[in-house]
Formats: C-alpha cells, sequence, structure tokens
C-alpha cells in the first residue's frame, strides 16, 4: 500500500510517499480504508518534536522515539471504509463508512490502518464528505469537551482566542449552538470564515488588545499557547469560567491558585477524546449545526506543502490529505 511516512524528525521535506506493507487486524482491531485523513499541528510538531508546550518534551520523546520516529507513519484524524473486521469485533461491519482519532497510534497517512476497535471511531456523517469529515474529529472533540465543561447558558457572552484553529472554530460554532454570544480573537485573514460561522464580533489580535477593550466576558477559551494568562483572568466577569487546551506550565499551576482564591473558576483539564462526544458531534453535524470547516484538500504526494501550509498558518480552515490514487478517493467522497 501506499503510506506518507517518515524515518527521522526534521522539517516537512523528511515526509516521504512510500511503499509499504498492509498491516493486517488483529482479532480486536479494525482495518480501516483511510479515504482522507488532516493534517494538524500535532502531525507537524511530532514530525519536527517542536512543540509549542515544551513540559511534556521528554515523556513524549520516550514514548515516540528518542532517536527516530518508532512509529513511521502520521496521521491521527481521519474518515474512510471499515475494510475488514477482527474476530471478536462487534458493532461494525465492513463497508462502514466512518471517521474519528487513532490516538498515539497513528498511521492515518496510509491507505489502510488496523486500529484497535476500542478507538474513537463513529459512523461518518451521512452529509459530510470524507475530506469534510476528516476535518471533525480533532477539533470537535476538543471543543465540544471544553464547551461541556464551560457549562454554557443561553445568553453567556463567550471570548475565543485564537478561534480560527480547528479547535476555536468549532467551539465558535458549539458555543453558538448553546446560545452564547461569541467574539473571536485571531488575525484579520481569518475574519471572514469566522463570519460564516456565526461570530457576533471580531477582535484582530494584531490591531487590537482584547484586555484593553473594557469587555468582560462569562467564559474565556484561550488556544493560544503564549498568551497573557493575566489578561484573560482580566475580561472575565465576576464568576466567570476560563478554560486552556495549549497550557504551559505556569498556566497550569496558577489556575490552583485562582480557583482557590478568587471567585473565577479556571482549568486545563484535557479531552479524552470519547465515542460519546463523537457520536453527538456527528448527529450535530446531521442536523446542521456544524458545517465543514476544510481550507483545501492535497493528494498524498504533496504532504510535505500541506505540513507547511498548517505549520505557518497560511489556511482558512483544516489542511486535509486526500489518502489513495486521487481519481478513486474523488469518485468516492
Amino acid at each position: 500500500m501506499k503510506a506518507i511516512t517518515y524515518a527521522k524528525y526534521g522539517p516537512p521535506e523528511v515526509l516521504q510517499l512510500a511503499d509499504v506493507e498492509k498491516p493486517a487486524p488483529g482479532d480486536d482491531e479494525l482495518l480501516i480504508r483511510v479515504r482522507a485523513a488532516e493534517a494538524t499541528k500535532a502531525d507537524c510538531e511530532l514530525r519536527g518534536f517542536k512543540f509549542s508546550v515544551n513540559w511534556f518534551w521528554l515523556p513524549l520523546r520516550i514514548a515516540v522515539g528518542i532517536t527516530r520516529p518508532r512509529r513511521k507513519i502520521l496521521g491521527g484524524y481521519f474518515a474512510g471504509e471499515i475494510a475488514a473486521v477482527g474476530k471478536d469485533v462487534t458493532g461494525f461491519t465492513v463497508g462502514d463508512a466512518v471517521f474519528g482519532s487513532a490516538g498515539l497510534r497513528m498511521g492515518a497517512y496510509g491507505e489502510f490502518a488496523a486500529l484497535p476497535s476500542k478507538c474513537t471511531i463513529a459512523a461518518k456523517p451521512h452529509n459530510m464528505s470524507f475530506a469534510e469529515a476528516a476535518a471533525v474529529p480533532l477539533g470537535g472533540l476538543n471543543a465540544l469537551h471544553f464547551m461541556r465543561l464551560a457549562k454554557i447558558k443561553d445568553g453567556d457572552t463567550v471570548l475565543i482566542n485564537g478561534a480560527g484553529g480547528s479547535i476555536g472554530a468549532h467551539a465558535v460554532q458549539i458555543a453558538r449552538s448553546m446560545g452564547a454570544e461569541v467574539t473571536a480573537v485571531d488575525k484579520a485573514q481569518k475574519a471572514e470564515m469566522l463570519e460564516r460561522l456565526g461570530i457576533d464580533h471580531f477582535i484582530d489580535y494584531t490591531r487590537e488588545n482584547f484586555a484593553r477593550m473594557g469587555k468582560t466576558y462569562d467564559v474565556v477559551f484561550d488556544m493560544v499557547p503564549r498568551s497573557s494568562y493575566r489578561a484573560c483572568m482580566a475580561v472575565l466577569k465576576p464568576g466567570g469560567r476560563y478554560f486552556t487546551g495549549n497550557p504551559r506550565l505556569s498556566v497550569m499551576l496558577r489556575t490552583v491558585l485562582t480557583n482557590r482564591f478568587t471567585d473565577k473558576h479556571a482549568s486545563f483539564a484535557f479531552a479524552g477524546e470519547t465515542i460519546e462526544e463523537l457520536d453527538t458531534l456527528r448527529q450535530m453535524i446531521e442536523d446542521g449545526k456544524i458545517v465543514s470547516i476544510v481550507d483545501r484538500v492535497l493528494p498524498m504526494g504533496e504532504a510535505a506543502t500541506a505540513h507547511r501550509l498548517v505549520e505557518t498558518e497560511q489556511r482558512n480552515g483544516a489542511i486535509v490529505l486526500s489518502i489513495g490514487e486521487p481519481e478513486e478517493t474523488e469518485n468516492e467522497m
């Protein structure tokens, strides 16, 4: 089978399209014919082993490979079809269209991936193509997790810092579906996309500082790794809730102090990426509450280009890789 592989950590050019052995599913595994995979920041960080948040660098390096990657095929979020099921697997049938997360097992940059049936995998939304569906699990699962933690009520004011990323853009839609008034913070080139998603207000961080605008919010959801914790706290209303998806170690410690000594709530609880959450997202998509956020779809041979676009943020939405022969994948979407 064809797969995008890498044998060493480095720049996007280490990604190579190669012929590799097709995996065989174990008794409790699914063999998935991957049709599309999102090229994510996590993929880029694992490829180059450079992270915006560094506190987990050493344990992760030990887990994925000290001198070179143990798993040669990246790709954690995908959409495709069930090609085979192990003898102990229930709930899936050959031919089922699915989408989901491979977790640290990775492998979605290959035409086939063998994954444990307990992975976060669910039926693909019937009103999305494979490429559109592949762009949902990363952003959608994390956004749903945090918006649920925020306990958003109808009429709540929500500030999303870094709203133009995959998680932020899904959070915009989910918060809106919960009845929130949403203010998005990002650079100007993301404004049009975010307006299509239904934001109420937009702040271009290159021209304005949200902490100096005199407005406060019920919820602040912060997806910017280097943002000011003090600024986020300053714009919270009394009793307001702060959540971060990219916490520095210093921020993690400060959330404890905030919760103990103030009337505000702060949390960095990481998403569990559960099957229930993925099923909820599928239902929201089929109900029209969440739409696709795909910037472009690139063939496997342009994986390095995809990674450069993601790393430099030259995109308005997800960059998705079409896995397999382009004409075949396009016809089946």
